[in-house]
């Protein structure tokens, strides 16, 4: 008995295990509720995205469903249009033409199976949910397949030109030397250059295409993030805690992104999420210019395209439609990491 009441004392006058980095961000994001429920809309649009990837959802997008600008379900059809001029068609001569076209007895029969075949065909709806563009197409099937290309290219893009930048400001920040100069050096070739003439340049050899575009603003977009980074990693290189990790044998490699990067990761993750909605941006003007994705996708700036010359007819739909789902998309992601990088930051972490 006497033996286990040291063992018992010892282990109630034990320190507490501390709380790891991650663990404690995402208890304090839990408490964030404008946060979390940016989170839960983020998260119902990459299910879409995955349905519509998967052809569970938007899958006939391209099918002409309705009758042309077919307007939404809730302004009900249009007014059918009045009576045709009266002008009737001049009919031909009845000439047998069989001596002079041996196909000429086929073509009554072609005619009547293509009117078979019109009669077959599906009714198109006087009016969708939200509307029909200028060829019958449905407007809410298309900016739901709209939104996985457009998403994909804004957040793959961001995540390429993060790790670019990361990985480069990591390296020019902690060692600096000619390594520094040599990662400044590139690093000022590519702000020397207007952005336009550097997404042209590349654009012009990568091609069109989604996987082009992501390509196009990695390589261009990288710039913003290696600057915050060096500079972050500049300044937490000197400090105590490094000095600490090297004292005990960390590793550069360890130092630099297990001890240094958890810390300026809040500054990461709000260049991200600026990145994702500036390239989201970027790729509706790329795909307005031609230089975005192919004429058979859709995306939310092919709509954004089409809907200009849809909106000086009167047709507003389509332009609403996009923009409503990109504004609550871009809104939410920006929610949502801004609360991240709140639960991230050691300074408020300081105030607990």
């Amino acid at each position: 008995m006497s033996a286990v009441l040291p063992a018992a004392a010892a282990d109630e006058g034990a320190a507490p295990a501390s709380e790891g980095v991650w663990h404690a961000a995402w208890r304090r994001f839990k408490g964030d509720r404008v946060g979390l429920g940016s989170l839960v809309v983020v998260l119902a649009f990459v299910l879409l995205i995955a349905a519509a990837a998967l052809g569970l959802v938007a899958r006939d997008w391209q099918d002409e469903v309705g009758v042309p600008n077919a307007p939404p379900t809730m302004l009900g059809a249009r007014a059918p249009a009045e009576g045709g001029s009266g002008i009737e068609a001049p009919k031909g001569p009845n000439v047998d033409l069989s001596d002079i076209d041996p196909l000429a007895p086929r073509y009554r029969e072609w005619d009547e199976r293509a009117k078979q075949y019109q009669t077959q065909e599906r009714p198109k709806a006087a009016t969708l949910p939200f509307g029909a563009d200028r060829l019958g197409r449905d407007v809410l099937a298309k900016a739901v397949k709209g939104t996985e290309i457009s998403v994909f290219v804004g957040v793959a893009a961001a995540l390429c030109a993060t790790l670019i930048g990361t990985v480069l400001g990591a390296l020019a920040g902690f060692f600096g030397g000619r390594a520094g100069d040599l990662l400044e050096w590139v690093y000022n070739v590519f702000e020397s250059i207007p952005n336009i003439l550097l997404i042209f340049a590349f654009a012009a050899v990568v091609g069109r295409g989604v996987e082009g575009v992501v390509v196009i603003l990695a390589l261009t977009g990288w710039t913003g993030m290696y600057r915050q980074v060096r500079a972050e990693f500049m300044k937490h290189a000197s400090r105590e805690y490094v000095r600490s990790a090297e004292a005990i044998g960390a590793s550069a490699a360890s130092r630099m992104f297990r001890h240094i990067l958890p810390n300026v990761s809040h500054v990461v993750l709000v260049r991200m999420s600026l990145l994702a909605v500036g390239f989201i941006k970027a790729e509706v003007i790329l795909s307005y210019l031609g230089l975005g994705v192919r004429v058979d996708q859709v995306s939310w700036g092919t709509m954004l395209a089409e809907a200009q010359s849809e909106l000086i007819l009167g047709y507003w739909w389509q332009l609403v439609t996009a923009t409503l789902f990109m504004a609550v998309f871009v809104t939410a992601f920006s929610l949502a990491t801004d609360a991240l990088r709140d639960a991230l930051d050691p300074k408020l972490r300081g105030l607990e």
